[in-house]
């Protein structure tokens, strides 16, 4: 209707119209271009959500753009790894593999991936764990930046603190809690002072975490998730602190008196 190539369908989710017109639209583009995959390759493709579940641990729910995969493969997804260990498809049915454009559910990795990251199949797990590894130290590496220790009590009290940027390390439940906390934390606007978040990730806290938040001089931001104790000693070992949240206005509250607190004295 507009010219050019680009389709054009009226949509309207809360009066169901137009979906059956744009199913058939997507049809007929993706025949008109010929788009093919192979299933009898290894599978890669697209992270669309990520968690860190109670029963299962970590679980995402990955898009298969080409190739296939199945119950059992060694699977590099970002910076993590694991061997497919379940598989369920939109109707929590049981599937054992899984083709080009499918999307399913995946149990089995180390850690939670985030959002948006791309996964590969690989033939031995060897392989996938020395590429997960690899990719971890070199994420790490760039994002460390050496500082010294930070806490957010310290940052009320010293005003003689030269420092004007509040460094964050966000860990959560899930990605979208991130991705809100993300855009409400860049929101706090306190004049002088910027926010700069090292690094956010779904899933516990871990002791890599720490370890940057050493290095960058950071604060970690626990929102829905509870460290174990472990976690807990290991920071109060390093000098970090670890603030636990689960209501968002408390923990914007809390930045934006931390960030008043940086300022120099008038």
């Amino acid at each position: 209707e507009w010219g050019g190539k680009t389709i054009f369908v009226p949509i309207s989710a809360k009066h169901g119209m137009g979906v059956e017109e744009l199913l058939e639209m997507i049809l007929l583009v993706s025949d008109m271009n010929e788009y093919k995959a192979n299933p009898n390759r290894l599978g890669i493709g697209t992270v669309i959500e990520a968690k860190l579940d109670k029963g299962r641990g970590p679980v995402a729910t990955l898009l298969v753009k080409n190739g296939s995969i199945k119950i059992g493969d060694p699977v590099v997804v970002g910076n993590t790894w694991g061997r497919i260990r379940a598989m369920e498809d939109e109707n929590r049915m049981k599937l054992k593999n899984a083709g080009p454009s499918k999307a399913v559910e995946i149990t089995g990795l180390v850690d939670v991936p985030n959002a948006g990251d791309r996964f590969m199949i690989f033939e031995d797990e060897k392989t996938a764990r020395l590429v997960a590894e690899e990719r971890m130290i070199r994420a790490f590496n760039e994002e460390k930046n050496a500082s010294s220790k930070v806490s957010l009590a310290s940052l009320f009290s010293d005003l003689n603190d030269t420092s004007k940027e509040l460094n964050l390390i966000i860990k959560g439940d899930v990605q979208g809690s991130i991705e809100a906390l993300k855009g409400s934390i860049e929101k706090v606007n306190v004049e002088g002072v910027k926010i700069s978040i090292v690094r956010s990730g779904v899933g516990a806290v871990t002791e890599t975490d720490i370890s940057l938040a050493v290095a960058s001089n950071s604060i970690i931001v626990a929102f829905n998730i509870r460290p174990n104790q472990k976690i807990l000693d290991l920071a109060k070992e390093k000098s970090i602190e670890v603030r636990q949240y689960n209501i968002i206005y408390k923990l914007l509250e809390d930045i934006e008196a931390a960030m008043k607190g940086m300022l120099d004295p008038v």
